[in-house]
């Protein structure tokens, strides 16, 4: 075998579990369908388990394994229940996150409460659930917690957001350093601004134009541009990395200050 069908195989997630957290739409939506493409049985968990159905359905009339499950990230009780109806899982992504948009001082305790406790505290709870069965099991496994460049940057109207991005960051390498042990990888996925049917018009407006100029490439990012780094995290692909924080946003964050 060459190196580049190495590689290839070593992309392939075969004989896998991989649970996707916020997969009704968006980023989630997407990571399940490369996951399940790759090869591996997803489950796919939101708040809402009927916006599931339809990608659940359009995978398995492919031939794919994929169900669904009830998820809220913020509470422990739900999280525990979601591991205990779909067992060990080779593969988590967390993905699930929310945002409110307004000044600083404008925000209120219930903003702050909603976001740091789905972005930061959700995360938390679903890694280290997630972490007790791969080690309880005896099996590796691959945690990818999604950030966003807003983690190491900072930008206004979204504190709670960037506040627990930045955490998140940070309890990935707490995550990696404490989990090696048991073989568990844990790495996180910064993305830029990628376009989105949410974020579309905003993007193409004048404001999101002026924000395109301070892009040292000029562009934003589309979603395909997080699958190959995404996919490398959680195959044996990327085997040798944990605690790492990979930024796919066409070049935002070496933005000259």
């Amino acid at each position: 075998m060459n190196a580049y069908d190495s590689v290839a195989s070593a992309l392939r997630l075969d004989g896998r579990r991989a649970l996707v957290t916020g997969a009704s739409s968006g980023f989630g939506a997407c990571f399940a369908q490369l996951l399940s493409d790759a090869g591996a049985e997803v489950v796919l968990a939101a708040r809402r388990i009927d916006k599931l159905q339809s990608l659940t359905d359009a995978l398995n009339k492919k031939g794919r394994l994929a169900s669904a499950v009830t998820l809220d990230v913020s509470s422990k009780e739900s999280v525990q229940a979601c591991f205990e109806q779909v067992g060990v899982c080779d593969i988590v992504i967390n993905n699930a996150g929310i945002t409110v948009t307004r000044a600083l001082l404008d925000q209120t305790e219930e903003d702050w409460d909603s976001v740091i406790d789905t972005n930061l505290k959700g995360c938390w709870l679903v890694a280290t659930e997630a972490a007790r069965h791969l080690r309880d099991a005896g099996r590796i496994g691959s945690i990818v917690n999604v950030a966003s460049i807003l983690g190491e940057r900072v930008a206004a109207g979204v504190a709670p957001y960037a506040i627990s991005k930045a955490g998140v960051v940070q309890a990935t390498k707490v995550m990696a350093l404490e989990l090696a042990r048991y073989k568990i990888r844990v790495n996180a996925l910064l993305p830029g601004y990628v376009v989105t049917d949410l974020n579309r018009e905003f993007l193409e407006s004048e404001a999101g134009q002026k924000l395109r100029s301070r892009v040292p490439t000029r562009e934003f990012g589309q979603l395909q541009d997080l699958y190959g780094p995404l996919l490398m995290l959680v195959s044996d692909a990327g085997v040798g990395m944990t605690g790492s924080c990979v930024a796919v946003d066409r070049g935002h964050l070496i933005s000259s200050l």
